[in-house]
């Protein structure tokens, strides 16, 4: 096949995958009788109680994108630039609560305040402590602690791109908080900004948290509409506030970038840059931030592990979950793979501008990312859950077609960094040596991606594993994941059982991503010496 049917195929699945199912959703809720009608949107724009879930969630996501940029940007920048001790280490430790299910952690940090929490027996129960967990604060807490690792990870990203001769030239007429403020800031602002949109989008889409720490979003009513009453229009209905939000704000990053998109090439002199001499600020900056992993990841996991019991109850839990997590594995590994080959292809149509639409492609995976999960897995119910597309419905396809909706931004975002840095010129060598396009991609541009395309694998691995939203929606009967399992037993399971299964799913989360990084030990360990 040629170059152009391969990569126009590769829009055409995404399409298919993700656009296709909003469009049939949003098509259907107008559709009553053969006749268009809004009767179904009425009911959204008069209800009082809609905007004021619209309001709670409006101010979640706004209160936990303010706490997690002002403290993740601080953060990434004494991890990437100062002398800070063990910093290599700091940083993987920072994304565990990212690639968990969310309702995990507000599980741990229940078992350890609430009023049959480890706190209670032990000294005990404070109501105003659980009541500061049951509500807003308890919300915007967990996940501060969930997305903190976002504006962290985009700071150091692009912190490496900064040629450090503007930063030396800086040093030579102020100090280092002018370079900081006049110089590296305004240049990471891009980073920021992004981050910053990202927590929002995420935080306004999350369900599982507020759902169980007692808070009342607006995400919430769609999934309640769609699981507890089958009412598929109001479902929509309810869903398409979401998806307007999320549109809106990606038009203003579409907007800001014009004709750009981010690509996070390294500078070929970063190894050489300066960095912050802590000097004896470094003890108290150091156990400030091993303070603040300590918190937010350490004693979560310790909780859950106390909380489980002895091993009974890991006995239990496998025999009560154990096929839904071989399950869970199966269908992240197959995710994984596909997303990576859909990621390399899209990454490929993005960065070299292969395809007239290339910018349409890339807002597209963006828009699907940023989309919550509730939406995306009402869109796959409509345009699937027919007779004559029984294969794909009643099938784990649908399960990896949500997967291939939700995730291909990350796929694509980290292969267009991995791609920007493979000289075009090698392609253009092998095309006048006579190389067909396919042969140049599976003989130069693959080898020379090896190192983005692990990477673009565990994310996606990681990332299928712990979907909970879609998967919870789009599930054939009996062939639940492990996040799901968990999820709906933690209404009627005990205490020690929900607390086992959380730790299953951290330890099967956390194996990969420490068997990825015991490669990387010489690197962490450079970054410790410094």
């Amino acid at each position: 096949m040629s170059k152009k049917a391969i990569l126009s195929l590769t829009v055409l699945l995404l399409v298919v995958a993700g656009l296709l199912p909003v469009l049939s959703m949003l098509l259907k809720s107008m559709v009553v009788n053969c006749s268009f009608s809004l009767e179904a949107y009425k009911g959204v724009l008069t209800s009082s109680r809609q905007w004021k879930l619209m309001g709670n969630s409006l101010k979640l996501a706004s209160l936990v994108t303010m706490l997690t940029v002002v403290a993740g940007v601080p953060t990434g920048l004494v991890l990437e630039k100062t002398d800070l001790p063990l910093r290599g280490l700091l940083i993987p430790f920072f994304v565990v609560p990212l690639l968990i299910p969310p309702y995990i952690l507000a599980v741990s940090w229940a078992d350890l305040l609430g009023r049959d929490g480890l706190l209670a027996h032990s000294f005990g129960y404070s109501p105003a402590l659980t009541n500061l967990l049951f509500g807003l604060p308890g919300c915007v807490f967990v996940l501060f602690s969930i997305f903190l690792p976002i504006p962290i990870l985009l700071t150091t990203a692009f912190l490496r791109t900064i040629d450090p001769g503007l930063e030396e030239a800086g040093r030579l007429v102020t100090g280092w908080w002018g370079v900081i403020r006049g110089i590296t800031l305004p240049l990471i602002m891009p980073g920021i900004l992004l981050s910053a949109m990202l927590v929002f989008l995420l935080s306004f889409g999350e369900f599982s948290v507020p759902t169980f720490l007692r808070y009342q979003v607006y995400p919430v009513e769609s999934f309640t509409q769609f699981s507890a009453f089958y009412n598929f229009k109001a479902a929509t209905a309810s869903a398409l506030p979401l998806a307007l939000v999320t549109l809106l704000l990606l038009f203003g990053e579409t907007f800001f970038l014009k004709k750009h998109t981010y690509q996070l090439r390294p500078s070929p002199h970063h190894q050489g840059s300066l960095r912050i001499e802590l000097k004896g600020h470094k003890p108290w900056v150091f156990a400030l931030i091993t303070g603040l992993v300590a918190v937010l990841v350490v004693v979560p996991i310790v909780v859950l592990v106390l909380q489980s019991g002895g091993l009974q109850w890991y006995q239990e839990a496998m025999r009560r979950a154990g096929f839904s997590l071989v399950r869970s594995v199966i269908y992240a590994a197959i995710g994984a793979t596909l997303l990576t080959v859909l990621g390399f292809l899209t990454g490929y149509i993005v960065q070299r501008r292969a395809l007239s639409c290339w910018r349409y492609v890339d807002s597209l995976t963006l828009f699907l990312f940023a989309l919550p999960s509730t939406v995306v897995g009402i869109g796959l119910v409509s345009l699937w859950n027919t007779p004559w597309t029984n294969l794909i419905y009643g099938t784990p396809v649908i399960i990896i077609m949500g997967y291939l909706a939700k995730y291909t931004a990350l796929a694509s975002r980290i292969l267009v960094t991995q791609l920007a840095q493979v000289p075009l010129s090698l392609e253009e060598a092998a095309q006048i040596a006579g190389a067909k396009w396919p042969r140049r991609m599976l003989f130069i541009i693959t080898p020379l991606s090896r190192k983005g395309l692990a990477v673009c694998w565990v994310v996606g691995y990681l990332f299928a594993l712990r979907d909970t939203g879609i998967t919870m929606l789009v599930y054939p009967p009996g062939l639940e994941t492990l996040p799901v399992r968990i999820y709906t037993l933690m209404a009627n399971g005990s205490p020690q059982l929900v607390a086992a299964l959380c730790m299953i799913m951290i330890s099967v989360t956390v194996l990969p991503m420490a068997l990825w990084l015991i490669p990387q030990r010489k690197g962490l360990d450079e970054g410790c010496r410094v």
